[in-house]
């Protein structure tokens, strides 16, 4: 898998830099755009005095089902590092359903054999709304109804709040009308309720280790039925924002109760399917489920003997879960194996929030190195405190290293991500998103004069948006929501909007065109990379942006 040398550009002379801004988004000003509102002199001369193009980030340019699916930190990844577009998670758990292909594989027949022969429970624990960039509960409801079919007796669902990837306070819009549709499903023959949940950023959605707490949190509400009890999962919602006035995302633990003990606690003999699709927040529940007498993360108190299984495999390396429902996208022909196989050293580095994403998602949903000699990563490991406490979070520290590393000389090729724009939005805090956005421009001025010295080239790009639009907006009037306060109703989840690509080159930009008259998406980035590094780009990748 060797590149062949360009005839027409013998590439840049220093390294190749690619910045990924994660959530800084291109949109008008107005309607909390925080990234237009914050003081940000690099990026606006940068955007001002180089090439400049816009990528599609969200919908069918990433793989998604349709041009009203948001992007996400996953599929913008797996696009950026493998130049190509693939079906992803929501897209190929819909079709997987829809053709009755999820109900006739393996793990869906053993998951109900399992519960049938043991008359045990089946329990469903995932994201409980319909974001698309986790989990949908329209897949959830599909589940369901085929496992009353198929004869289960028992069902309990355990949600996780959203609130980030849909409005921050619209838990009640998916319990209530959900709890009506269990109500038409339940009999004398099948027995059904929501038994446990709790904010996805409470519990059990922890990432790349950054804190098992929230993990073990999770496994002692919905497998030991530990947490502050009620009587429903509305009264639990209504009762804990009224307290604490959190967002969904932060609401704490509960379990649901009848007759005073918790309804749906994991017992051995049950079956467990976490129906998440997006791997990052899926692993190390998988991995408390799965793991043995060695499992040392946490006291899980006593461990179930159940059988579990994911909506797909997390992790393709360490087939993470050992059972999976649909079979996930096979993404080959990466742009980090390239390189590592023509002999071009590379260096992946951000925090522990966005590590992943330029190492696992940028290799295909890999989480080894393509070359030990070749590669190195780098996690500069995160504060574990609300962002917006922090909005600058490790972006210093992030470039500090990088800058390290560029004047090592040791790495033609460099990716980086500063999670700011992305991490900080969805607080839906818009002071605090402005700030972040101006600690990551802070970056940029600090790197560009590195790369300047070492006669290198940087490609300043982002995965989607998020900190452009912070506040809600009414599609008919396009103007903000109003929320109970009336103030501007905050928004957390990603936007549909597009993402910039700045070219910063001033050594060897006269040797090639940026072509700015055509449309482009993320996966068009890799081709462009390899050309500026003077190799011709494989046939399957997407067009490069450059032409020599």
């Amino acid at each position: 898998m060797k590149l062949n040398k360009s005839d027409k550009f013998a590439g840049i002379k220093g390294p190749l830099l690619t910045i990924v801004m994660d959530g800084v988004g291109l949109n008008a000003p107005g309607n909390g755009n925080a990234v237009e509102a914050a003081y940000t002199p690099t990026l606006d001369m940068l955007m001002k005095k180089y090439p400049t193009v816009t990528l599609k980030a969200h919908g069918t340019a990433v793989g998604l089902p349709s041009d009203d699916d948001m992007g996400n930190s996953e599929v913008g990844h797996n696009a950026l590092g493998s130049g190509q577009v693939f079906a992803q998670g929501a897209l190929l758990v819909s079709n997987s359903i829809s053709s009755g292909k999820m109900f006739e594989s393996e793990t869906w027949k053993a998951a109900v054999k399992n519960v049938l022969e043991s008359n045990g429970t089946m329990h469903f624990l995932g994201l409980f709304s319909d974001g698309n960039v986790h989990s949908n509960i329209e897949h959830l409801r599909s589940m369901i109804e085929h496992a009353k079919k198929d004869g289960v007796g028992r069902v309990r669902i355990h949600i996780l709040l959203d609130g980030r990837d849909v409005g921050e306070t619209t838990a009640l819009e998916y319990i209530e009308p959900f709890e009506d549709f269990l109500k038409g499903l339940r009999s004398d023959s099948f027995d059904i309720c929501i038994a446990s949940g709790g904010g996805r950023m409470k519990i059990t959605m922890d990432r790349y280790e950054a804190d098992w707490s929230m993990v073990e949190r999770g496994w002692h509400t919905h497998v030991l039925g530990d947490a502050r009890r009620f009587a429903s999962a509305s009264e639990a919602v209504k009762t804990l924002r009224g307290e604490t006035h959190a967002i969904d995302q932060d609401i704490d633990p509960f379990v649901i109760e009848k007759d005073g003990s918790p309804v749906g606690t994991i017992e051995d003999g049950d079956t467990v399917i976490f129906y998440n699709f997006r791997g990052d927040r899926s692993l190390e529940i998988s991995r408390a489920f799965e793991g043995g007498a060695d499992f040392d993360k946490f006291d899980r108190i006593r461990a179930p003997k159940v059988y579990y299984a994911g909506m797909l495999e997390y992790d393709g390396d360490l087939h993470i879960p050992a059972h999976y429902l649909v079979n996930p996208p096979e993404i080959t022909n990466t742009l980090g194996e390239y390189l590592a196989d023509t002999g071009i050293s590379q260096l992946a580095i951000s925090e522990t929030q966005k590590y992943g994403h330029v190492t696992y998602f940028w290799n295909g949903n890999k989480s080894g190195k393509f070359s030990e000699e070749l590669e190195t990563y780098i996690e500069i490991p995160s504060d574990i405190i609300p962002f917006e406490q922090r909005p600058w979070m490790k972006c210093a520290e992030i470039t500090d290293k990088l800058i390290e590393m560029l004047l090592s000389g040791k790495y033609k090729y460099l990716r980086c991500n500063y999670p700011n724009g992305d991490m900080v939005g969805h607080t839906g805090n818009y002071q605090a998103t402005v700030i972040s956005v101006e600690a990551l421009d802070l970056q940029l001025a600090r790197i560009l004069p590195v790369i300047d010295k070492l006669q290198g080239a940087v490609i300043i790009t982002a995965d989607h948006g998020n900190a452009d639009e912070m506040y809600e907006i009414d599609k008919k009037t396009k103007a903000p929501k109003i929320g109970a306060e009336g103030n501007p109703k905050a928004k957390t989840s990603h936007t549909l909007n597009p993402v910039p690509c700045i070219f910063y080159d001033n050594f060897t930009s006269d040797k090639y065109t940026v072509k700015t008259n055509e449309s482009y998406g993320l996966s068009n980035i890799a081709a462009t990379t390899v050309n500026l590094l003077g190799y011709e780009a494989p046939d399957m990748w997407d067009k490069s942006i450059i032409e020599s």
